[in-house]
């Protein structure tokens, strides 16, 4: 990993280490809705909700978009490109076949070497 996605990824763990922050995105992941809907259904107050979703937009987990009809209204949306790459990346650091055996470092991994 270099730099860069590691600063990103960091972003994004950072982001959902929330547990509002969690609650928001599990929400979304069931499909777009409104603030008004995120409020009652999450018993946030609105400048909070308001400020849990500029975080989650920030590190790319949502997108966000004007009602064609009465801009007025904003629909927040879980971000389907972002999701997809973080279920990718996620699948294979978390594969379980990543996980090496090795020859410890220290006194019993010497033992090990003088002994086998």
């Amino acid at each position: 990993m270099n730099k860069e996605e590691l600063t990103q990824r960091t972003a994004v763990f950072k982001a959902l280490s929330d547990p509002n922050r969690l609650r928001i995105f599990a929400e979304l992941m069931d499909g777009d809705t409104c603030n008004c809907e995120l409020k009652d259904k999450l018993s946030l107050a609105p400048n909070l909700l308001s400020h849990h979703l500029k975080v989650l937009e920030s590190v790319g987990l949502v997108s966000s978009r004007r009602d064609a009809v009465d801009g007025r209204w904003i629909y927040y949306a879980a971000n389907r490109e972002t999701v997809a790459d973080w279920h990718d990346w996620l699948s294979v650091f978390f594969n379980p076949s990543r996980i090496q055996t090795r020859c410890l470092c220290g006194p019993e991994g010497q033992l090990a070497v003088s002994v086998g």
